[in-house]
């Protein structure tokens, strides 16, 4: 599918998301209270979409299973080793600022060490990062001792996940930062470049001479530095944290990424379109809420909606049914 097209018709979803769920709703749906809840929600398994579409972009059946793995991992291991030092309780601000700290490094370290297997050793991405997640899950539960850790409502971590800035939840904010920031990172420096084209072709990339190892190696890491953020929020919006949260986040993730028209062979991705797709799984999401229906059929939708993405990216059936498109097939 042309990259305009699918930036069309994520829009178009959206679009009549938000109209579905008006009329279903009586304008409920689209009330000040639950947009704002829609968008606290979507920050965490935003930043572990982005984080599959980075290693997918890499090519080589690139993909990153350990996303929420980790974010479970950096979420435990800071509240553990933080909580050794600080209270959440009578030193909010210190222990929040250190919380993140120690959670983005985690995830940072976690996804480096994902990188260095795959570019260092060879390992199939697939098989590298399925193991790592049940790594990175047992160590989680060793250190926790499959318990929930208290992470408390210290402030300004409690914020992240309940505050707002001018009605817009801080957390979304946060995310739609880090979001433009990678998207910049892809279309203005070397390094996206080089991602893509060594997505595209991977052999080439080589005999061109470009940093593969070091490219694999930032790439699977910033992927981690993700799940770390994503361990963050889950925390902030969270009392406890614990090394089984989000067990349904991968196949998620990787639906939204799928939806946004990112290449499974590499090469091809785009951020504003991964942003979107979340957000259409997210009002899919609470509009069957509010219809009442089951998660199976909520299963179902999203299986439909994976079905109609797949078609349309294989058809290009909105570059068909344009105009411009019609005057050139007569």
């Amino acid at each position: 599918m042309r990259t305009g097209g699918q930036l069309v018709m994520l829009v178009a979803i959206n679009v009549l998301l938000l109209a579905a769920g008006a009329a279903i709703s009586g304008g409920t749906f689209l009330s000040l209270f639950n947009l704002q809840s829609m968008a606290s929600q979507l920050p965490e398994i935003g930043f572990l979409a982005i984080g599959v579409m980075l290693a997918m972009c890499a090519g080589n059946g690139g993909i990153d299973l350990s996303g929420i793995a980790l974010a479970n991992l950096s979420a435990v291991m800071s509240a553990v080793l933080v909580g050794l030092f600080l209270s959440s309780a009578d030193q909010e601000f210190a222990y929040s600022l250190a919380f993140i700290l120690v959670a983005v490094v985690v995830g940072c370290i976690g996804g480096a060490i994902n990188g260095i297997l795959i570019s260092r050793l060879n390992i199939t991405p697939i098989l590298c990062t399925l193991g790592t997640q049940m790594a990175f899950t047992g160590i989680t539960v060793v250190v926790s001792d499959g318990r929930a850790v208290t992470v408390g409502s210290p402030e300004p971590l409690a914020s992240l996940g309940e505050g707002t800035l001018a009605g817009v939840p801080i957390g979304f904010l946060v995310f739609a930062l880090v979001a433009t920031l990678i998207g910049a990172l892809l279309k203005f420096t070397p390094f996206g470049l080089w991602l893509m084209l060594m997505g595209t072709n991977p052999k080439a990339a080589t005999f061109a001479g470009f940093p593969k190892t070091k490219v694999l190696i930032t790439t699977y890491a910033l992927s981690g530095t993700l799940s770390g953020l994503a361990g963050v929020i889950i925390a902030a919006r969270n009392v406890n944290v614990k090394w089984d949260y989000g067990t349904s986040y991968l196949l998620i993730a990787i639906l939204i990424a799928v939806m946004a028209g990112v290449r499974p062979e590499g090469g091809y991705g785009r951020i504003i379109c991964v942003v979107l797709a979340a957000i259409a799984l997210q009002l899919m999401s609470s509009l069957l809420n509010f219809g009442g229906l089951s998660n199976f059929v909520r299963d179902f939708a999203w299986g439909a909606l994976l079905l109609t993405f797949l078609a349309v990216g294989r058809y290009d059936l909105v570059g068909f049914l344009s105009p411009s498109k019609k005057r050139t097939l007569a």
